[in-house]
């Protein structure tokens, strides 16, 4: 029942999206021409339902053709959206000059408009494929002195499948491998939830270096896609699954909580009460993929949060929209006494293949115990 409805509000939307872009286009361009006008009509319908049924291609049929119906609806779905914006701005632009005694040529408009989501759009397709690396200063109560200095690399919402692939993440192994770290935390949605061969995904995964360990616990997507195929990808790479799970290094506790199943009972403060062995007085780093259970992590006494999932909104202007949903927590370092929490942007991306308004990340974060300072932040390419 769920997903019909979750369908037919997407198409909703889509076909709301797609209305404006069409009524905009007739009013700044003046299209007339009723086979114009029809034309123009059924290419948005197409382009409204492109997505949603390039998905349910690619869901059964993964060959290239498929692939690259999906590769183009994707990006269409930003480009649209970037498009759509634009003409909201070129009405606004209308309305406040007229407001002022003037009247701009509609066309004129219109091309700006296009001009500018077009230039936007291109920007945010590179942006999308070039994860920049920042780095943080993290300070953490009772830090044992094998971790002080050491280098943690967080890597977050990957989405491996139709769009990103083992290039992709190749790209990114090289640039962790480069980064003199002790450990590598990936906090969920290492795939996409597509079908198809995720063995051969994830085979870079197996020239990264992490002298300390590589732990991953299961974000949305995987229980879209399935959370024991998830496993069984990575069981031969040299990735530790830790699924409601704890582990010590050099007394450090690193603890996994797995994104909640739907029809699964336990939530996040039960999972952490039956957690073998965890002791709230020595130091803790949680992976769980959502900014969420602030309060929960907190009681229990967790050090440093590692989550992703909100992608920083990933197409401008959507930051408003998650930045509502999850307050300030929606991306960024939070120190809050003995607890820290740091939300990455993702390194890859989902649905539209751009990201405007924020930048992919792989985030480094550099273990300190120190008393508490505002926290220094360097950024590379």
């Amino acid at each position: 029942m769920l997903i019909p409805l979750f369908i037919l509000i997407a198409l909703s939307i889509l076909f709301l999206g797609h209305y404006f872009l069409y009524v905009s286009v007739l009013h700044f361009f003046g299209v007339a021409a009723f086979e114009w006008r029809m034309a123009l009509a059924v290419v948005l319908l197409l382009l409204a339902v492109s997505f949603i049924g390039a998905s349910f291609l690619a869901h059964w049929n993964n060959s290239l053709l498929a692939r690259v119906v999906y590769f183009c609806s994707s990006l269409w779905l930003g480009v649209g959206f970037t498009f759509l914006i634009a003409f909201a701005g070129a009405w606004a632009v209308e309305d406040l000059a007229r407001a002022l005694g003037h009247s701009p040529g509609p066309a004129w408009l219109g091309i700006a408009a296009i001009g500018v989501a077009a230039l936007y759009s291109a920007y945010g397709i590179v942006n999308a494929y070039h994860p920049r690396i920042v780095h943080y200063n993290v300070n953490i109560k009772n830090l044992p002195a094998e971790w002080k200095g050491k280098k943690l690399v967080q890597l977050s919402d990957v989405h491996l499948g139709r769009i990103l692939g083992q290039d992709f993440l190749s790209r990114v192994v090289d640039k962790v491998n480069a980064q003199n770290h002790a450990m590598v935390l990936i906090t969920g949605d290492l795939f996409d939830g597509a079908d198809g061969n995720l063995e051969e995904l994830v085979t870079p995964l197996k020239r990264l270096v992490a002298p300390q360990g590589i732990y991953f616990v299961t974000g949305n997507h995987e229980t879209y896609l399935g959370v024991q195929r998830s496993f069984a990808a990575l069981r031969n790479t040299p990735v530790r699954i830790l699924d409601d799970e704890r582990v010590v290094i050099d007394g450090l506790q690193v603890i996994g909580i797995s994104y909640p199943e739907r029809g699964h009972a336990l939530g996040f403060a039960e999972k952490m009460a039956r957690l073998s062995g965890f002791d709230p007085d020595k130091p803790s780093i949680l992976l769980y993929h959502s900014p969420s259970q602030i309060a929960a992590a907190k009681a229990a006494g967790i050090n440093l949060q590692l989550s992703g999932h909100v992608h920083q909104g990933q197409i401008f202007p959507l930051q408003v929209i998650t930045r509502l949903i999850f307050g300030k927590y929606y991306h960024g370092l939070h120190v809050e006494g003995d607890y820290t929490l740091y939300t990455s942007s993702g390194t890859g991306l989902w649905g539209p293949t751009m990201r405007t308004g924020n930048h992919p990340e792989i985030v480094v974060i550099r273990l300190k115990c120190e008393a508490p300072s505002a926290p220094t932040r360097l950024i590379e390419g």
